[in-house]
């Protein structure tokens, strides 16, 4: 089946990552205890206005650390992955999915993950336009769905597997559930398609409708949730590998020191709705490397 983005596009304006060309690789330093942090973020929404809000974090970071600490943009998760891996990026804050690929790839270590409502997990949910008349997971058979991109836990893996463990005889929900398809871009965009009829169903996190009421005021009357996926762990705060065992402890509990100082949570719930940050175990997250391993022949990351 073809799938057709709708509303996306890469952001190629990002902040690129200092550090990259062959005359500025002393930002990876040596020994794993660089003399500057390079720390990075994936874009939810523009990238100037995450590079801006983020710049007093990096501050507070570089005067507990005693030490430069640069806060970077990059275009997608995939980038900074590979920036992590190849020694380029010391701290990344990536997703369930980016952590699990981070991971496997380049041994990438979880150390902290986000909290918000008080919990350190949630759910994928199914979206549709209240008065369309689905009420149930049954009642999608047949219908058009979207959903932010393939690589997406809450947007399409979560529901493509539930689908499956839920419908009888259904093994791959694009072709066999679903009469069409679209790949939004993003979790708003597949919400405004449902809003604006063009699709009947969007799956994206749990409770995505609230990033499109500057837009759509009505949008938690008028879209309705008609079910939920089991909890996907949160995202991450990770660290490169071979980092400085002693550098780590000190990033860690510096982390876990801004859940005291309400301005630097404010930042993490400005740039990614986090309340407060947690600790985290790799093995949190192998519900996730289920779902990554059932789905890899349809991800091609190198286009993320």
């Amino acid at each position: 089946m073809k799938r057709y983005v709708y509303m996306f596009s890469i952001l190629t304006g990002a902040m690129l990552l200092t550090g990259c060309g062959e005359d500025n690789n002393e930002a990876a330093d040596t020994e794993g205890a660089p003399d500057e942090i390079v720390m990075g973020f994936v874009p939810t929404t523009d990238s100037d206005e995450i590079a801006s809000t983020v710049e007093p974090l990096a501050e507070r970071l570089s005067e507990i650390l005693d030490r430069p600490v640069e806060g970077t943009v990059m275009t997608s998760f995939s980038a900074l992955v590979e920036a992590m891996g190849n020694g380029q990026a010391h701290i990344g804050f990536l997703p369930a999915f980016g952590y699990v690929q981070g991971n496997e790839e380049y041994g990438i270590e979880v150390m902290l993950k986000s909290e918000r409502d008080g919990a350190d997990s949630y759910r994928a949910q199914y979206v549709v336009r209240a008065d369309s008349g689905l009420e149930t997971l049954e009642d999608l058979e047949g219908t058009q769905w979207t959903f932010p991109d393939v690589a997406s836990p809450a947007g399409y893996l979560f529901p493509a597997a539930h689908i499956g463990e839920e419908i009888d005889g259904v093994q791959d929900a694009e072709t066999e559930f679903f009469s069409g398809v679209l790949e939004a871009g993003s979790h708003d965009n597949a919400l405004i398609a449902v809003m604006e009829g063009e699709m009947d169903v969007a799956t994206t996190y749990e409770d995505a409708r609230e990033v499109i009421l500057d837009d759509y005021p009505d949008a938690m009357e008028d879209l309705t949730v008609i079910d939920y996926t089991d909890d996907i762990p949160n995202d991450t705060i990770s660290i490169m590998p071979e980092l400085d065992e002693g550098l780590a402890d000190d990033i860690k509990e510096a982390f876990l020191q801004f859940n005291e100082e309400e301005e630097m949570i404010q930042i993490m719930n400005d740039v990614y709705r986090w309340d407060a940050i947690v600790e985290a175990e790799d093995s949190d997250y192998d519900i996730v490397r289920e779902t990554y391993e059932a789905f890899r022949d349809e991800i091609d990351v190198d286009d993320l």
